[in-house]
């Protein structure tokens, strides 16, 4: 009987039956083979009403989606452009660092692409620079940003991860604190092959100062922005919901009241799509967590660290392993989701192999925005190919210098875990 509903259940995921159906059905058998009620899994949704660091989610998934929709993204681009445009392969840095900040706001590879996509790919063309190299690089820079607060990829990992009580424990603070070294590693890998491969362009003169005090006024707005946040953070004045809330009501008024580039009677369909994502990440988190402590009681992730003893002997071994694993299931997956399944198997196992869970965290992340966009089903190689009109094949080509140097960054992170603990702890 058991081997029937597995058989259905993969059917019907290869089908295309929703992600939340599949775990909700897993959850439920499971319960129902221990001899379990079925209000055991209700009995978690009503847990994610006595979760705080959870309402950072709706919060900050309405920010990005109002910046988003503003003229948030071309003033962003003209004012890292007049402050950094005139270095060595000046505008991919622009691109790398534009990128990174866009995505850590909207928590989405792919809207970054669309959004800016449209903006830089033609001024990489128009300055110079190969091809080749302005696909691949806005392809792979879309996807960074997802270590950097305030993404909610970390958040939504905190929020599983502190279901198993850790020691230490898991706070979203400190999985912010520990996202920032990570992420500014990747940023400046990729400038420094950005401005290597840009040295026989010609380089444009420095922005004039003008240039750059109109630069900074047109921005004026969003400027504090994440230096607020940044600092209210890192500092501990600020928790990371009380950020959220700060977020959303400073963007809410600066887009509607401000600068009215959302009208009001837009603002309703704005919210309307922002909360679709957020219930879509709620009710699948839901079942997850009831899915999570069946898989507790039936010590599953105790049988998996015995099976995984007697051929991976060590943590070396072991966070090799999980790379690979990471990667495989990044291209298979979206973070969330992947987020929501994965971490309650891997996590456990994890601290028996001593690994601080913080630091698995960002092991994570930089493992599942690296397959996000790697052949041969990573979702950002399709976005790109219908953002810029290319063959996917030719987006796979074109990305592969940048595989490989984030590839070497996520080797240099999973094996110095003070790169990314040195600010948590």
């Amino acid at each position: 009987m058991t081997w029937l509903i597995i058989a259905a259940l993969i059917v019907l995921a290869a089908l295309g039956a929703p992600l939340f159906a599949i775990i909700a059905a897993i959850a439920l058998y499971g319960f129902h083979a221990a001899g379990e009620p079925g209000a055991a899994v209700a009995i978690e949704f009503y847990r994610l009403a006595d979760m705080p660091a959870l309402i950072a989610i709706p919060l900050f998934t309405l920010a990005g989606y109002l910046l988003a929709e503003s003229q948030a993204p071309r003033r962003l681009v003209r004012l890292t452009n007049a402050l950094f445009g005139w270095l060595p392969g000046g505008l991919a840095i622009v691109s790398v660092c534009a990128c990174t900040l866009f995505t850590a706001f909207t928590g989405a590879t792919g809207v970054t692409l669309i959004a800016l996509g449209a903006v830089l790919y033609p001024a990489l063309r128009q300055a110079h620079y190969d091809e080749r190299f302005s696909l691949g690089l806005l392809t792979c820079a879309g996807s960074l940003g997802l270590l950097l607060v305030p993404s909610m990829p970390l958040i939504l990992y905190g929020v599983v991860a502190q279901q198993f009580h850790t020691t230490p424990p898991v706070s979203i603070d400190a999985l912010f604190k520990a996202g920032l070294l990570p992420c500014l590693l990747m940023v400046v890998m990729l400038s420094v092959y950005s401005a290597w491969k840009a040295r026989d362009l010609p380089r444009p003169p420095p922005s004039s100062a003008r240039e750059v005090w109109a630069a900074v006024k047109d921005a004026a707005w969003e400027l504090p922005l994440p230096f607020v946040i940044l600092a209210g953070i890192y500092s501990g004045k600020l928790a990371a919901s009380e950020a959220a809330a700060a977020t959303a009501l400073y963007v809410l008024i600066v887009t509607v009241l401000i600068r009215r580039e959302i009208k009001l009677g837009e603002l309703p369909r704005v919210i309307r799509e922002a909360m679709l994502l957020v219930g879509a990440i709620l009710i699948v988190l839901g079942f997850s967590l009831a899915l999570t402590n069946w898989l507790i009681d039936g010590d599953v992730p105790e049988k998996l660290f015995a099976a995984l003893q007697s051929g991976v002997s060590g943590k070396f071994a072991f966070l090799l392993l999980l790379n690979v694993f990471l990667l495989v299931f990044g291209m298979l997956l979206e973070g969330f989701p992947a987020i929501i399944i994965l971490v309650p198997l891997i996590l456990p196992v994890a601290t028996h192999y001593g690994i601080d869970p913080v630091h698995l965290g960002i092991i994570f992340l930089a493992n599942l925005q690296i397959g996000i966009f790697l052949p041969p089903v990573g979702m950002n190689i399709f976005i790109a190919s219908a953002r810029f009109n290319q063959p996917a094949t030719r987006i796979v080509r074109a990305s592969l210098p940048f595989y490989a140097i984030l590839l070497l960054a996520v080797i240099i992170i999973t094996y110095w875990p003070e790169l990314s603990l040195w600010m948590a702890r």
